[in-house]
C-alpha cells in the first residue's frame, strides 16, 4: 500500500504565497515552504521540480487570484483599477512577482480580457487595445510608485488615484480632433 501524500501542490503554493508576503522573494525557499507545510524539503520535489518552479507556481496562483478578483467587479474602468490596486496593496510581493514572471501563453489574454472590455466600452473597438495599454500602464505605474513609497510630496494618494481614473475615463471617451 503506497504511503499517503503529506502535502499537495495547492498547499505548497498557498504556503509559498504567504511566505512570499512575509519574507519577500528571498524568503521563499524550498526549506521555508517545507517547514510551513510540515514536511521535509525533499518531499516538495514530488510536486515542484525546484525553486524556479515554485516561484512560477506562486506567480501563477497570484495571477489566478487577480483574474478572479477582476472578473468579480462590475467591469467598469474604475472598479477594475480599484480592484487591481487593492490586490497589489494586499499582496505587494505577489504583485511584484506576477509582473516579473513568465506566464503560460494564454494567461496574458485572460488577465487583459476585463480591461479590454472596459476599454472597448470607453474608446471603441478600433482603439480598445491602445486604451487597455494606457490604463494598464498608468495603473501599474501608479501602484508601483505607491508600493515603493515614491509619492513623497504630500497630498492624498487615494485622491490622486481617483483623480487619475476620472481623467483617464474622460480622455478615453473623448475623440481627438480629426
Amino acid at each position: 500500500m503506497p504511503t499517503p501524500e503529506k502535502t499537495s501542490l495547492g498547499t505548497i503554493v498557498a504556503a509559498g504565497r504567504d511566505i512570499l508576503e512575509s519574507g519577500g522573494r528571498e524568503g521563499l525557499t524550498m526549506q521555508s515552504v517545507a517547514q510551513r507545510v510540515g514536511v521535509r524539503a525533499p518531499s516538495l520535489y514530488k510536486h515542484v521540480r525546484d525553486r524556479a518552479a515554485l516561484l512560477a507556481a506562486v506567480a501563477e496562483a497570484s495571477i489566478e487570484d487577480l483574474i478572479t478578483r477582476l472578473e468579480a467587479t462590475d467591469g467598469s474602468l474604475e472598479e477594475l483599477a480599484r480592484e487591481y490596486r487593492a490586490f497589489a496593496q494586499e499582496r505587494p510581493e505577489g504583485f511584484r512577482l506576477m509582473l516579473s514572471a513568465t506566464a503560460a501563453p494564454e494567461t496574458p489574454a485572460r488577465v487583459a480580457a476585463p480591461i479590454l472590455r472596459a476599454s472597448r466600452q470607453l474608446a471603441g473597438e478600433a482603439e480598445e487595445l491602445d486604451a487597455a495599454r494606457l490604463v494598464t500602464a498608468w495603473v501599474t505605474g501608479f501602484i508601483g510608485m505607491e508600493l515603493a513609497g515614491a509619492f513623497r510630496l504630500g497630498g492624498d494618494v487615494d485622491h490622486a488615484f481617483e483623480y487619475g481614473i476620472a481623467h483617464m475615463r474622460r480622455a478615453l471617451t473623448s475623440r481627438p480632433p480629426a
